[in-house]
């Protein structure tokens, strides 16, 4: 990256990106353009006159029009950019490229646990379920009994978790949400970083534990149980038996132990939240180039988001392997534009107050930096949410862009890490599955070094470029894989991240 204040990312551009903050009347050079107000860092400048209803552009990709005519030096944002919905060419599998994948020998490894059904886990919890809203305080209760002191004599066990969630009952059944909910517990019954699982119900709720069971053919067994709250003999009874049901479960649980197995068992969720202007310059593209090297060595990588593809799915669908993947994205994306008509929503075009704040004007913009952290590898695959990934290579899970449900979404189909780039600074963390955070700038990342993980910010100062950052990440994802705390876990973050989608009549 140049020393300069301003960067041009691509040379068909008509607006360029402050690196630092711009001050009215400062003159820039190199650039020949003296701004005409001031102008915060990861916000953008006219490069040249711009005409009211042309179009602008950023990475050679259009973010919206101009709303009024511009001068060279106007500071370009949401009060003079306007979004306009226009027809952009799918052109399927147009840009699909050759992966050189890696033979099993040459990939990386990583210290996990492998379970019985093949999968592998990057931690090793017990996982508490409520399969109702109703059993939501039970599970809490039951966990909230395995402290610390508790399982000292258990070393190998990462802890208890609850999965509590507000569903469940006063929902259709049949219906899209009553078969999300199902797939979404299902998910986390039998993800890898779980080596046991107790699920509670209350007994006359819609979502009946044991149709949940066999619709999903979850098999109960020793590490595997279920407890209904109706026949135990209440609340107390329940968190008794939930309290002995897990106890009868660590002895094997603890003997679980990380040995070393292939990145291609690695499933990573690709998650962004808080942007700002520089999320697309560092972090999204870093982490895309991490990606690129975990499908080279056989692993997947788990875009989702889809209202933050909007604008830029091209990017996608012209490296779909086929056209029914290509068309399976736009056709969710279709989903959306009918889910969120009339509403005050992203999809429509409106961002959050600290994407905002951060420099992007709206969801094109937003977009562009989002798609990129799926690297460029081809597109294998678009699942529904949290449908179960049996695909490996870079795919697609459809969600919203809220971060907890996307980030529930794509745990229970499978993913063992989350990588999540911000450039405001969200605080999240996540569990069985731990998220490591990734700042796209030095400022933000310093003041808030205690919760994240990695620095993206040097691609920004120069001190790194994408590629050699993107090493990097990969390097740190196998250490976190292998069982290094990531930040958030630290900070005992991941207890009231469990947020299913929630579609649908509550009656």
């Amino acid at each position: 990256m140049t020393d300069s204040p301003l960067l041009r990312l691509h040379p068909h551009d008509n607006v360029l990106v402050a690196r630092t903050p711009i001050a009215l009347g400062e003159t820039i050079a190199g650039f020949g353009v003296r701004a005409r107000a001031q102008v915060p860092a990861g916000h953008k400048i006219a490069a040249r006159a711009i005409a009211a209803g042309e179009e602008v552009r950023k990475y050679d990709t259009v973010i919206g029009v101009a709303s009024r005519d511009l001068e060279p030096g106007d500071y370009v944002h949401s009060h003079n950019l306007t979004l306009v919905d226009s027809y952009r060419d799918p052109a399927f599998c147009q840009d699909v490229r050759p992966v050189d994948y890696l033979p099993e020998a040459q990939q990386a490894r990583f210290m996990g646990y492998l379970r019985a059904d093949g999968q592998v886990g990057t931690r090793n919890f017990i996982g508490i379920l409520s399969s109702v809203n109703c059993s939501a305080t039970v599970i809490k209760r039951i966990a909230a009994h395995f402290t610390a002191e508790r399982l000292a004599a258990f070393p190998h066990i990462d802890g208890v978790a609850a999965f509590a969630q507000t569903s469940g009952c006063g929902m259709s059944s049949p219906s899209e949400h009553f078969d999300l909910l199902r797939r979404t517990l299902a998910g986390y019954a039998r993800h890898p970083n779980l080596a046991g699982v107790l699920i509670v119900g209350l007994g006359c709720e819609r979502n009946q534990v044991d149709a949940l069971v066999d619709s999903q053919g979850l098999q109960q067994g020793r590490l595997m149980r279920t407890l209904v709250m109706q026949e135990v003999g209440g609340t107390r009874a329940t968190i008794e038996a939930g309290i002995a049901a897990i106890e009868s479960m660590l002895p094997e649980a603890d003997a679980a132990r990380r040995q070393p197995v292939s990145a291609r068992h690695l499933k990573i969720g690709l998650e962004c939240g808080g942007s700002d202007g520089f999320s697309a310059i560092s972090a999204n593209p870093a982490l895309g180039a991490a990606m690129d090297i975990l499908v080279r060595h056989g692993g997947t990588a788990i875009l989702s988001e889809t209202p933050e593809i909007h604008g830029v799915e091209f990017m996608l669908t012209r490296r779909a392997v086929t056209p029914a993947v290509g068309q399976k994205l736009l056709d969710r994306l279709a989903w959306w534009e009918r889910y969120a008509a009339g509403q005050n929503a992203q999809f429509n075009g409106v961002v959050g107050h600290g994407n905002q704040a951060g420099g992007l004007a709206n969801i094109f913009e937003k977009s562009l930096g989002s798609a990129m952290k799926g690297g460029t590898t081809p597109l294998q695959a678009v699942y529904e949410y949290a449908e179960r990934i049996d695909r490996s290579g870079f795919v697609f899970m459809d969600s919203p862009g809220y971060d907890p449900v996307a980030c529930t979404g794509q745990i229970a189909s499978g993913a063992q890490l989350i990588c999540f780039t911000t450039g405001r600074g969200s605080m999240f963390g996540s569990k069985p599955a731990p998220t490591i955070k990734l700042a796209s700038n030095t400022p933000m990342y310093t003041r808030l070094e205690e919760d994240m993980d990695i620095n993206c910010g040097v691609v920004i100062d120069g001190t790194l470029s994408v590629p050699e950052l993107g090493r990097q990440i990969f390097e740190q994802i196998l250490r976190h894989a292998s069982g290094e705390p990531t930040k958030s876990e630290a900070l005992g973050l991941g207890d009231h991240e469990f947020v299913p989608w929630q579609l649908g009549i509550t009656s």
